[in-house]
């Protein structure tokens, strides 16, 4: 009840006040997102962190001006692979054995599966599967936040050609998915802060098939 409580709280708020938040909840926020669910396991994006004033001042004019760009305390950006390679396959199954301690047949075929497979596929194709995964992790941060009091607005209204030049995206062999200012809310500015929460009913929703 605790967390449905704090998901009915939060909205994605359109003005922050600037307000810097704890370090240590940004940290929970980001250690939910490094926890999510990927298929495969593969995590195939990163989260890249800006702090930086200048830098959410240069992205704010290719995301429709919103101020929540430069308000917010942090911004996140959720990088997908740009495509899979077998560098970056290998690396995941390796860190699962270093860590696990022992390798496992069954796993090894799996990886030799991913290995015949993804990077034979289009890179674009291969982008879109990983910006999923990076979504799943999106959607912790936002509970996250909401568990932490901490406004989240999902930003997907942006140029991500012109994020991905201003962070060096490209060179690092990532694109840009989606945005995640966090901050506070700044109430008296935001004009959905008392509008009442809209979602369908379980009903229309929900399907129950047994």
């Amino acid at each position: 009840m605790e967390l449905l409580d704090k998901l009915n709280w939060r909205y994605a708020a359109k003005a922050m006040n600037g307000e810097k938040v704890a370090e240590d909840k940004i940290d929970r926020i980001i250690e939910a997102a490094r926890l999510a669910p990927t298929s495969s396991g593969l995590q195939p994006f990163e989260i890249l962190v800006v702090k930086n004033q200048e830098i959410k001042e240069k992205i704010k004019p290719i995301a429709w001006n919103q101020s929540v760009i430069t308000d917010c305390s942090h911004l996140l950006v959720f990088a997908a692979w740009d495509t899979y390679t077998p560098e970056r396959i290998n690396y995941m199954f390796d860190l699962t054995n270093e860590i696990r301690g022992f390798k496992n047949e069954g796993w090894e075929n799996y990886r030799k599966m991913l290995l015949d497979m993804y990077p034979q596929r289009d890179a674009e194709e291969n982008f879109n599967h990983a910006a999923k995964q990076a979504y799943i992790a999106f959607a912790h941060a936002i509970m996250a936040a909401a568990y932490e009091k901490v406004d989240a607005t999902p930003l997907e209204g942006f140029d991500p050609a012109a994020v991905d030049e201003i962070l060096g995206l490209r060179e690092k062999g990532l694109r840009s998915a989606v945005l995640l200012p966090l901050g506070y809310r700044k109430a008296d500015e935001d004009w959905l802060v008392n509008l009442v929460k809209v979602r369908k009913s379980t009903e229309d929703l929900v399907t129950v098939i047994e």
